[in-house]
């Protein structure tokens, strides 16, 4: 059973004025589509749709849409939010069977970071893919993708069977390891061994403690004006 249900209204209304009035009247406007049925244009409740966002258990997640006394597992495929608000606007609802295997991205998590080597070997963590496509029944859609950075040293690739797969979930690339990320010297760990680089050469060019000589032609020279102009 899904964690959040989602109580819809269906709109009588469509297109970008339909949506403006669904809007107004304070509802979140979206599409139910997929399966072997036509797309519906429906709504919920703007607060109760905050609530379900809120959550973190939304997008990406087996949730149950109810309509009335019917109800209807749906995936989450998409919200899209005010630019300047930041408020829901629309969302996306692809209609699943709770057992069916659906193509799904999913978000990765890098754990362990404060007992990974690689950093105070002054490695950077150069991510790739922030997210992996998957493919896992509805109603085992794992809510992030683990790495483990425990142990991991400077120079290392970390890749997709690197990442603890839970069980019945799979990579949609299957025929290759792709690299997920990899840690590689930081621009700040190359910026403090020039400077120290540099700062060894000029310690070299002029030893601590000693003053630089003048050479004893220019001092001649110097002494004979001086000797003149008397």
């Amino acid at each position: 059973m899904a964690d959040i249900i989602l109580n819809v209204e269906v709109r009588d209304r469509t297109g970008t004025g339909g949506a403006r009035a669904t809007r107004m009247a304070d509802q979140v406007p979206g599409i139910l589509y997929g399966g072997d049925k036509d797309p519906v244009a429906i709504s919920v409740k703007v607060n109760e749709f905050r609530k379900a966002l809120y959550t973190g258990k939304l997008l990406g997640h087996l949730v149950t849409l109810k309509y009335g006394k019917e109800t209807q597992p749906v995936i989450a495929k998409d919200v899209q939010f005010h630019p300047v608000t930041d408020q829901p606007i629309h969302f996306d609802l692809y209609r699943v069977d709770a057992h069916q295997e659906v193509k799904i991205a999913i978000a990765v998590h890098f754990a362990h970071q404060d007992e990974c080597p690689a950093f105070r070997q002054g490695a950077a963590l150069e991510v790739v893919r922030h997210d992996v496509e998957i493919l896992a029944r509805a109603d085992h859609i794992p809510e992030e993708l683990v790495v483990d950075l425990k142990g991991r040293q400077l120079g290392d690739t970390i890749r997709l069977s690197d990442i603890q797969w839970p069980e019945g979930v799979r990579p949609l690339l299957s025929d290759r390891d792709a690299v997920v990320a990899s840690l590689k010297v930081s621009s700040a760990a190359i910026a403090e061994a020039a400077d120290e680089a540099a700062d060894a050469e000029a310690a070299t060019e002029t030893p601590a403690g000693e003053v630089p000589t003048v050479d004893e032609t220019e001092t001649e020279g110097e002494d004979a004006g001086e000797a003149e102009g008397a």
